[in-house]
């Protein structure tokens, strides 16, 4: 299912259901919560469709043809604004893409196997390249940011990693959010490793990567579709300073920077491209 758009309002909404439904197009309705609605659309090869005949609908819903099309469907419709939930498998791949969610399942595999024995082999495995040789086991490179230690910690990079992967993923394909999590993981552990050493792992290089370059895109590109919210990013940059003053946690705050950065760089050069 692709996300189309959140309203606040069902009966109007309906209308566009409706009509789309009179074209053999399916957009089912379902809550939010707080009085919101988010229309899906349930065939992927009907999305330029679907979103070019959603603007036209956002910008004249009084047109006729969706009235016309209310009426059509009235005898028909078996909804009646009794609107089921989505179960949880749903939404998560709604949101997110083939390598997004093929990231997640590692993730959290290697978390399994880590909390039932096996933590410190693999992290013998999949540690950053720390000694003579493994600089040439090229998987060290990536396979870090692999790595959590905490329940905490997995939440907290799974959850920025499906909301801002997927969006990526989705509007600009599988092979951009693939060179940005290579990028990014490659730079954010030499930059992690090079300060405090080896003793590190993680997603969150790499999720910074991809609040740098959301945001920024976001701003010199939103024709991408593309953005985050002002207050969103000013809340990931005073993370990001809090784990530098804060004397408590542990926390990789050099591949954090870095991966930031690395993200502002990618965003900077496909943001000046045509």
């Amino acid at each position: 299912m692709i996300r189309l758009i959140t309203l606040t309002q069902p009966r109007v909404a309906q209308a566009f259901i409706d009509y789309m439904a009179s074209r053999q197009i399916e957009v089912k309705m379902m809550p939010e919560g707080g009085g919101q609605f988010t229309l899906w659309l349930l065939d992927v090869e009907q999305q330029i469709e679907a979103e070019a005949e959603l603007k036209h609908f956002l910008d004249n819903p009084n047109d006729a043809k969706y009235q016309a099309a209310s009426w059509d469907m009235a005898e028909t419709r078996q909804n009646h604004f009794k609107y089921s939930s989505p179960s949880m498998m749903t939404m998560i791949k709604a949101k997110a893409g083939p390598f997004s969610l093929l990231s997640m399942a590692l993730c959290i595999g290697i978390f399994v196997l880590q909390q039932v024995g096996y933590g410190e082999a693999v992290f013998r495995a999949l540690h950053f390249p720390a000694f003579a040789g493994q600089e040439w086991q090229l998987w060290r490179w990536l396979s870090h940011g692999l790595l959590h230690f905490s329940i905490m910690h997995i939440a907290f990079n799974l959850l920025w990693w499906w909301q801002l992967g997927g969006d990526i993923e989705q509007r600009l394909g599988t092979g951009k959010l693939v060179q940005l999590f290579i990028f990014s993981a490659a730079l954010s552990g030499i930059g992690q490793y090079w300060v405090e050493g080896a003793n590190f792992g993680g997603l969150s290089g790499v999720v910074y990567a991809l609040v740098g370059y959301t945001w920024l895109m976001g701003v010199r590109a939103p024709q991408f579709g593309l953005s985050m919210p002002k207050p969103v990013f000013g809340f990931m940059i005073a993370w990001l300073v809090l784990g530098y003053i804060q004397p408590v946690m542990a926390i990789a705050n050099t591949a954090h920077l870095v991966g930031l950065i690395a993200g502002l760089l990618v965003a900077l050069f496909d943001s000046s491209r045509k």
